[in-house]
């Protein structure tokens, strides 16, 4: 948890320094000033629920190498159900056009769900036990534009509330190194074996706990 509160505060900074940094931009360059601000407002401003969704989706189907993104993935409520859904077509869409699409979830059995669905759209998906993965959610586009999403401030372990996007070369390649540096990390396939060895538990049995249909998961697990 203080991981995620770090995480939170490390943003707040890096969004005053982008403020800072163009605001005194603005005043050497008089005849940008505008345009200056501009820039300001849409890197500072917190994107709604709804806005963060569609700016999400919006940058993705922009992405023309990678798509690098820690999420909760979290089993999705009645309200979520057709974010993923259009999720799941991006990423199918993307990864047809040769676009890598990777997932980093945090290791509990049931992320498997959303898990499955985008190993099954194309991505590859992996699961970490690094703290900082829990709660900590992010989208990196190529390598400059960022969009995170941040929790309700009394429930950091909530659904994503509010967004922002920052274009920003620095903090993409801050996010990604946090990506490629969590060694305990292991694949779709793999968390499913090992979950299986653990419990005694065969596919349809895990197939019916995290709530998908069983050729999907067997699908899943054949690429």
């Amino acid at each position: 948890m203080h991981n995620v509160e770090l995480g939170l505060l490390v943003l707040e900074s890096v969004l005053l320094i982008a403020t800072v940094s163009l605001l005194v931009l603005s005043l050497k360059e008089g005849r940008g000033r505008d345009k200056l601000i501009l820039q300001v407002d849409r890197a500072t401003r917190a994107l709604t629920r709804h806005e963060y969704f569609t700016t999400l989706v919006d940058m993705m189907m922009d992405a023309k190498h990678e798509v690098v993104a820690s999420i909760t993935g979290r089993i999705p409520d009645k309200d979520d159900v057709k974010r993923v859904k259009d999720l799941v077509y991006n990423i199918e869409k993307l990864v047809a056009k040769g676009v890598r699409v990777r997932y980093i979830l945090p290791k509990f059995q049931d992320r498997l769900h959303v898990g499955c669905l985008y190993e099954n759209a194309g991505a590859e998906v992996c699961y970490s036990p690094c703290v900082f993965n829990e709660d900590f959610r992010y989208t990196v586009v190529d390598e400059n534009m960022v969009v995170i999403g941040v929790p309700d401030d009394q429930h950091l372990t909530a659904a994503t509330s509010k967004g922002y996007k920052i274009p920003s070369y620095g903090l993409a390649a801050m996010l990604k190194d946090n990506f490629q540096n969590c060694k305990q990390a292991i694949s779709f396939k793999e968390y499913v074996e090992e979950t299986m060895d653990h419990t005694g538990a065969n596919v349809e049995a895990i197939a019916k706990e995290i709530k998908l249909d069983p050729a999907d998961l067997k699908k899943a697990l054949k690429k």
